[in-house]
């Protein structure tokens, strides 16, 4: 039999470097799926697309390399989309085979017809259809390199008689992804430094721009006496071995990464595009370096926008900056930062048998899990708990859903990470809503012998949303959830499980639970009250006034215990 365009297909993915494949096979995509089958691409089965969208993102965020989906036609290549926004959003390349009906029935709503160009236009880089067999090698060459280059999805929508057909010689078009080095010019450099060496209070807010950075942005820091705050992206790459780090800022963030980058003259964005405008100072020179020159002011006015890579920029920086020995600024946010962790870590319970706080099971994990390991967490309070108080020291990486705002992608991720780093330890931090949603990919940890670790923080709600509408002096409405007992649900599937409802039980249960060979889960019922407080004093007088109003209409109808336990649960 003659070499089909489908092989001609993955032969390509396989040169660009793919090496995992995440779908649910199907009708118009059997051919590719025997073509995958052949090669050195493994194949994973998941049980809902949307998971295998999620794993393959975090799999390409991790290693930088091009990872591959695939889905049928029509619902199945559908589900893959929201996972695909949340890629697209973390500039995370992968190609998106979508497979098709054949195209003589294209153009009559015939079944599962769909037009792939609507669909997918918005969450990524390129997106085109294989229109004959003589241009299948260009187009998925063409895809990969969008992907690669451009930092996004790419979807190369194929119809079945297309893969099955027979693969026509073609030029040898192969996938060129090397990335230059991108600098600002001279010009520009002279005139930053002639601003940062006449400048006193400076503050450095770095972002996920800096990831390969560190050592230079600390460099930076250290000759210009600056604080330096960073966004929840870029936590992992400049938290640690930096004295000069003062924490993240935003809602999520702690007041000294808030006030210095608010109390500061002169602000140095590098690599950062925090979008909340209200966190940026009022009246600072704002100078801003990023590779992406969409970003270049588009949160607040800068002074000066610069394109570059953030190492190279710095590397040509460093040298025309002036060492500044004025300490002031710089100690006093040191210092209240030093205080907030060190208040943060003394978390204790008040006895065996008193309820467990998100928090002090994040800080247990935290001293038990691996030097090295990788944290999934879905979005909500478990990714503010992960941000907050998982350590990283430069060898963990943490994930969530911190651009797109999804839920259900921690678990999922965990897949992605845990298939692509078989010898790491893998920790997803489940919310039990998000966990739920796609609760039938616990199947796929059996099944693909991914031994991840998933807790589930069982607060028998949505946290975020409930607070929401307490913030907004609503009683919480729709947010409460049933639970099974998710160790028992785990048991039946397969992994080992248990549940947790102590505080006494937690460090045994969790030392044990992450000791396990395989797939494991920790059930853990967390306080149902535990609130997410902003930096104070950033505490919006709406979100003041809606609590109070939210207590009121409580204690009238009847709800004075719950009004009662979020004030014992949440103030020391």
């Amino acid at each position: 039999m003659s070499k089909r365009v489908a092989d001609l297909i993955i032969e390509t993915l396989q040169s660009a470097g793919v090496k995992t494949c995440y779908g649910v096979v199907g009708d118009t995509l059997n051919q590719i799926a025997h073509s995958i089958d052949r090669s050195e691409i493994d194949w994973v089965h998941v049980r809902h697309e949307e998971a295998g969208a999620f794993a393959a993102g975090a799999e390409a965020q991790l290693t930088g390399h091009l990872t591959a989906c695939a889905g049928t036609c029509g619902p199945g290549s559908l589900h893959f989309i929201n996972g695909l926004y949340e890629a697209n959003r973390n500039r995370a390349p992968i190609i998106m085979i979508a497979t098709q009906i054949e195209r003589q029935d294209l153009g009559f709503e015939s079944i599962q017809e769909i037009n792939f160009d609507d669909v997918f236009k918005g969450c990524s880089v390129y997106c085109e259809m294989i229109v004959t067999p003589e241009q299948a090698r260009r187009k998925t060459v063409a895809a990969c390199q969008a992907a690669l280059t451009r930092r996004g999805v790419a979807v190369l929508v194929v119809p079945a008689d297309i893969a099955n057909a027979a693969s026509h010689d073609e030029p040898p078009y192969a996938v060129h992804a090397r990335r230059p080095l991108i600098r600002p010019n001279d010009a520009d450099l002279d005139e930053i430094a002639g601003i940062l060496n006449t400048s006193d209070a400076i503050t450095i807010y770095a972002g996920a721009g800096c990831a390969g950075a560190h050592d230079e942005v600390v460099a930076t820091a250290a000759r210009l006496r600056a604080p330096m705050a960073h966004t929840s992206r870029g936590k992992d790459f400049l938290e640690y071995d930096n004295p000069y780090n003062v924490g993240m800022t935003g809602i999520i963030g702690g007041p000294a990464g808030y006030h210095a980058i608010r109390n500061c003259d002169t602000l140095l964005l590098l690599g950062a595009d925090f979008a909340w405008t209200q966190f940026y100072p009022d009246g600072a020179t704002i100078i801003q370096i990023d590779a992406d020159p969409t970003h270049i002011g588009r949160r607040h006015p800068v002074a000066i926008g610069t394109v570059g890579d953030i190492k190279t920029t710095l590397e040509a920086l460093l040298p025309r900056l002036e060492q500044h020995d004025d300490n002031a600024f710089l100690a006093t946010y040191v210092e209240r930062h030093r205080k907030d962790v060190a208040t943060a870590k003394a978390e204790t319970v008040s006895g065996p048998d008193s309820a467990i706080s998100g928090t002090y099971l994040t800080k247990i994990i935290n001293t038990y899990a691996a030097d090295d390991a990788l944290f999934a967490a879905d979005d909500g309070t478990a990714a503010v708990w992960m941000l907050r108080h998982i350590d990283t020291g430069g060898k963990r990486r943490t994930f969530a859903s911190l651009l797109h705002g999804t839920m259900a992608s921690g678990m999922a991720s965990s897949l992605g990470l845990q298939k692509c780093q078989p010898d790491r330890q893998v920790v997803c931090l489940a919310g039990d809503g998000g966990f739920a949603m796609l609760l039938g990919d616990l199947l796929t940890t059996v099944q693909e012998n991914l031994p991840v670790k998933i807790v589930v923080y069982d607060n028998g709600k949505l946290g975020f949303v409930d607070i929401e509408q307490k913030a907004a002096g609503l009683e919480p409405l729709f947010t409460d959830l049933k639970n099974p007992n998710f160790g028992e649900v785990a048991k039946a599937v397969g992994l080992w499980g248990h549940m947790v409802t102590k505080a006494g039980e937690v460090e045994d249960a969790v030392r044990t639970w992450l000791s396990q060979p395989g797939p494991a889960l920790l059930h853990v019922k967390v306080k149902p009250m535990e609130l997410v407080t902003p930096p104070s004093p950033f505490v919006s007088p709406e979100a003041v006034v809606g609590m109070a109003v939210y207590s009121a209409r409580a204690m009238l109808h009847g709800k004075g215990h719950d009004v009662w336990e979020m004030i014992v649960e949440n103030i020391p």
